[in-house]
Formats: C-alpha cells, sequence, structure tokens
C-alpha cells in the first residue's frame, strides 16, 4: 500500500489535479463565506445548473468549452442582477426557473446534436483526474483574479454583507459591489466545474464554510478555516476515491460533508 500511495503522489495526473483542486479551494473559502452569509445558496445552484449550456454551446460551435462556460456563467449572472431588480416576480421563483431551464436545454441541445459526443456524466459530477495543463492554466488564472478582486474589495463586501443601507449611506457602491460578487461566483464555478462537477460544485462553496463558522469568531477566520477545510477535503478526497475506485467529486463532497457532521456535533459553540 506505502509503494501504491508512492506512485500516486508522483503521478502527472494526480499532481495536477492536487495543485488545481488545493488553488480552488484557496478563494472557494472565503467565496462560499459570502454565500453562507448572504444565503445564496440556490444562486449558486443556478449558476452551476446553466454551465451545462455553456459545454453544449461550446461543442457546437467547435469553441473552447471552458471559455464557453465562463461566458455563459457570467452572462447568467449579469442576467439574474437585472431581473431581480424586477419586482413582479421573487428572487427565488426567478432562479428556479432560470436553474432548471437552463440545465434541461443543455441537456436537450447535447442529445440533438448526433454528431457531437460527450460524456454527461463527467460533467454533471465532475472528473478531477483527467485535468490536464490547460485546464489548470484556467483554474489558476481565475484563482488569482478572483483572489486579488476580494482582497481588494473585502472590507466594502464585508459592510454590504453586514447592512446594506448603512454601507450606502457611506458612499459605498452597494449595486456595483453585488455585481462584483456575483460575476467572482460565476467565474469560480465557471472553472471548478471539471473539479466536483455541475450538480456537486455548489456544495464545495457552501459546506466548508458553513463547517467553518462554528469554529471562527471572524469574518477572515472563517474564511481561512473555510479555505483549509476544503483544501483537506479535496486530497481526502481524492486519495480516498483512488483506493476505493470511486467517483473523485462525489468523494470530495462526502469528506466535506464528513468534516461539517464532525464539527456539528462536537461540543463547541455556535459562531455567528
Amino acid at each position: 500500500m506505502i509503494d501504491s500511495f508512492a506512485q500516486l503522489l508522483s503521478a502527472d495526473f494526480f499532481l495536477l489535479a492536487l495543485l488545481a483542486g488545493l488553488s480552488l479551494s484557496l478563494v472557494a473559502g472565503p467565496l462560499g463565506s459570502f454565500i453562507v452569509w448572504r444565503r445564496m445558496s440556490y444562486f449558486g445552484d443556478t449558476l452551476a445548473h446553466s454551465a451545462l449550456l455553456g459545454i453544449a454551446i461550446g461543442l457546437i460551435t467547435d469553441s473552447s468549452p471552458q471559455l464557453s462556460i465562463i461566458i455563459s456563467c457570467l452572462l447568467l449572472a449579469a442576467l439574474l442582477t437585472v431581473l431581480d431588480r424586477k419586482p413582479s416576480i421573487s428572487t427565488d421563483t426567478l432562479l428556479g426557473i432560470l436553474a432548471h431551464s437552463t440545465l434541461a436545454i443543455g441537456v436537450v441541445v447535447l442529445a440533438l446534436t448526433d454528431s457531437i459526443r460527450v460524456n454527461l456524466e463527467a460533467y454533471l459530477f465532475g472528473a478531477l483526474l483527467t485535468i490536464n495543463t490547460t485546464d489548470l492554466v484556467w483554474v489558476l488564472g481565475v484563482v488569482v483574479l478572483v483572489g486579488f478582486t476580494l482582497h481588494r474589495f473585502w472590507n466594502d463586501l464585508l459592510s454590504t454583507t453586514v447592512h446594506a443601507e448603512i454601507a450606502r449611506i457611506e458612499g459605498v457602491n452597494v449595486d456595483r459591489l453585488n455585481l462584483i460578487l456575483i460575476l467572482l461566483i460565476a467565474l469560480t464555478i465557471a472553472v471548478s466545474m471539471k473539479i466536483v462537477g455541475v450538480l456537486l460544485i455548489t456544495s464545495l462553496l457552501i459546506i466548508p464554510p458553513a463547517a467553518a463558522r462554528r469554529l471562527a469568531d471572524t469574518p477572515e477566520r472563517m474564511a481561512l478555516l473555510a479555505s483549509l477545510i476544503g483544501a483537506a477535503s479535496i486530497l481526502i478526497g481524492l486519495i480516498g476515491a483512488f483506493y476505493l475506485d470511486a467517483p473523485v467529486g462525489p468523494t470530495i463532497v462526502v469528506c466535506a460533508t464528513l468534516v461539517f457532521l464532525v464539527i456539528f456535533f462536537a461540543p463547541v459553540g455556535q459562531k455567528d
């Protein structure tokens, strides 16, 4: 077992997958914390479902699937921001309509295109071990961009999260910050799809911050702990999937869930 573990650690596919996963966890922690604080989990699900439509568009137009996924997520995020300002329909209803309709359209388009064959299971549940150098470059590029933006606007994003009206009175451009946060979520979801898949992306963004919330007494500490929990889940999930011969994406989510349950039932005080 020791020899097989050493071989796994030295394998190129494992190192690429590990580097991509750990890099993503650096921004998934703080970004997921905002999702938890703002109760935006369903919003994340909607963006994740729209990613499949981006895949279909990329394959049909013979363009980069990764680029088409990013563009479709960003466009849907902007559309949601605009439609959310309309008082005629509630936010949860709007998200439900767009989430399921974009997923269904993507599946139908792929099914009707006989000349294109695609492994839907890999997109739905992730295929981390198939990540190549190009995929890693996309992940690292988005991680740097998202990380820099979060660092730049961290205090303003916190103030709008705690009390948007007070922040607006103090001169903070709340609408711009909300759009920035939504676009950052869209970017992160777009590049993380190959790691855990369309149906599991939001879990990676929500479960580690939810676990970290019970242990942290400051927003910064919660974001840091969420990143560490996410990184540990990815590492353990990768190794566990190898030995159990199980799908990597779901195994990572299971590991994160187990960590959450241990922390949730541990005798520690709830941190708000």
